[in-house]
């Protein structure tokens, strides 16, 4: 499963009213997984950004000047994208950009959905699970214990990056250890009260965690003790 987390930042609110893409980041998950592939431009708007903006994300006019435009990675942009589902945090937002841009390109490229498997909207997930919170992406750090201490300002490439943790950790529930097929239609079949249930099981892959993994679960149980008042089982088990 191959799915592309996806931030963007702007010159403004609405590009209805001319606002443009400056900033896209994007990260790749495959079977829950990062990768290391990720796709990050800055991008010359030809307009200037709106000061409320400019708050939001610090990135200037100045920066911008030497820029590509949006037409110059489109095509890259959706190599990067194609077939995978797309997870964003409130996604009306950016496709809605993002689309815009697509319509001003010559020659047409249809919209961001011709391209991807999907879109999955993260705020709409999270008030779902967390109604009546807030849950914008702080929050949502805050929540679940993910460490978002670099984030002074937005920025789409961090703010995928940490979409990407806050993701896996909102759906992170209990995984099925065999397929759904390991008891195949012939054997079950043959199964009668009085017998054993003979499954043909497919042997146990063991995956072991790289440094990375292992720190990033070592925090986890970290914010698990101060939660539940230093009293988390594994750390307790360990200790043991």
């Amino acid at each position: 499963m191959r799915q592309i987390v996806l931030d963007t930042e702007t010159t403004g609110l609405n590009p209805q009213d001319g606002h443009k893409i400056i900033e896209i980041g994007c990260v790749e998950l495959v079977d829950r997984r990062l990768t290391g592939r990720r796709f990050h431009e800055y991008l010359n708007p030809d307009r200037l950004i709106d000061a409320g903006a400019q708050e939001v994300h610090g990135i200037s006019n100045a920066f911008l000047a030497d820029k590509k435009r949006f037409g110059e990675i489109a095509d890259d942009f959706l190599a990067f994208v194609k077939d995978a589902e797309l997870i964003i945090h409130n996604a009306a937002f950016d496709v809605g950009f993002i689309n815009h841009e697509l319509g001003l390109l010559p020659g047409g490229r249809g919209a961001l959905n011709d391209h991807c498997l999907e879109v999955i909207d993260t705020l709409a997930m999270a008030r779902k699970k967390y109604p009546g919170q807030r849950n914008n992406l702080d929050a949502l750090c805050k929540r679940l214990g993910i460490d978002n201490s670099r984030r002074e300002l937005h920025g789409a490439l961090l703010d995928a990056e940490i979409l990407a943790d806050v993701y896996l950790s909102m759906t992170g529930g209990q995984m099925t250890l065999l397929e759904e097929d390991v008891l195949t239609p012939t054997i079950a079949a043959e199964v009668t009260p009085n017998q054993p249930r003979q499954i043909a099981r497919p042997a146990l892959r063991t995956v072991h965690c790289n440094e990375e993994e292992l720190q990033s679960h070592l925090r986890r149980l970290e914010f698990l003790k101060k939660a539940s008042g230093d009293n988390c089982l594994w750390l307790n088990c360990a200790a043991g």
